[in-house]
């Protein structure tokens, strides 16, 4: 099959990740809960207690339900804000698509993101490509770009936080500013490669996976990473009172430094956002036990949840999928 073929080549159901990768993340998490133990064991070890009553403590000692109410509002305004990107920029690359149908199908994604973001994306681009005839490797383009922005927007809040609490922040912060030059530096040149600045890969900018690139001005990178932040700063409010019911101290500024970097681990496809969970115990090393429970309930509730909104609206979605 020609690069042509391939780049128009009808859409499908989305396919899962192949074994060999399937099977390294599964080793990735095996790796992550066995450190956690470890951790969380020999804290247990510290104060005298066996590692279940340690951590039956921590949960014990939550007011879940004040936790709900900061959960269930953050969760639904996430889905809001997400829904609000995938719309702005499947209108601005694909078809003019309502705000109100754009929430149906990234509603219904979510309960295939359980397993895997990515080919929740991939369920996306396929409703979008029955649904209004859009070229399925056009949409997988917008998802990239959707993508390539969350990079963009959680570096730059990573180093805002950073510049902000950079004296409380735990050590390995410090790379935080170097990263954020070179993502800067690989955006620079990733606008001037598709703007035609650098006048190489003719053929390779061409292809359809790459058309939102080709159409994207600098200011669109930046509406979108506008249009995302909110949720950002919503959940440095959430994340902030929810680890204090934990009994964990964290200011907020602490948070916008830490939460980027933890939304990064939580975009690596482990089962039960094992790599996130991790992050959290390294970043708070003297709080193994409480930082294991937070990350836990925290991703694979809001996983979950947002699961949850996808079954409401699956009915619709299914409608105007195969109806």
């Amino acid at each position: 099959m020609t690069t042509a073929d391939t780049d128009h080549a009808p859409s499908g159901a989305p396919s899962g990740p192949p074994l060999w990768q399937r099977a390294l993340l599964w080793l990735i998490t095996i790796a992550c809960f066995a450190w956690l133990y470890t951790r969380i064991d020999a804290a247990a070890a510290r104060e005298g207690e066996t590692m279940a009553n340690y951590l039956l403590q921590v949960f014990a000692s939550v007011s879940w339900g004040t936790w709900l109410a900061l959960m269930i509002p953050y969760s639904a305004f996430f889905f809001l804000v997400d829904s609000a990107v995938v719309w702005r920029v499947v209108s601005w690359f694909n078809a003019r698509v309502p705000y109100r149908d754009i929430l149906p199908v990234r509603a219904s994604a979510y309960i295939i993101s359980i397993v895997n973001e990515q080919v929740g994306k991939g369920a996306m681009a396929l409703y979008l490509n029955r649904r209004h005839g859009t070229p399925g490797w056009e949409v997988g383009s917008s998802m990239l770009f959707i993508m390539f922005c969350e990079l963009l927007y959680l570096t730059f809040w990573a180093n805002v936080g950073y510049a902000i609490a950079s004296d409380t922040l735990p050590p390995q912060f410090e790379l935080v500013p170097w990263i954020g030059i070179g993502v800067l530096v690989l955006f620079v040149l990733w606008v001037a490669f598709f703007r035609g600045v650098i006048p190489l890969g003719r053929n390779l900018k061409e292809r359809a996976l790459l058309k939102a690139f080709r159409e994207a001005s600098p200011l669109r990178y930046v509406i979108v990473a506008a249009i995302r932040s909110p949720a950002l700063l919503g959940a440095v409010v959430v994340y902030t009172l929810a680890l204090r019911l934990f009994g964990v101290e964290a200011s907020f500024f602490d948070m916008l430094g830490v939460l980027p970097v933890i939304f990064f681990a939580a975009a690596i496809p482990t089962p039960m956002r094992a790599a996130a969970i991790t992050i959290w115990v390294v970043l708070y090393s003297d709080n193994a036990a409480q930082l294991s429970a937070f990350g836990l309930v925290m991703h694979n509730f809001f996983i979950f949840f947002n699961a949850a909104i996808g079954l409401m609206f699956l009915r619709r979605a299914n409608r105007e999928l195969f109806g």
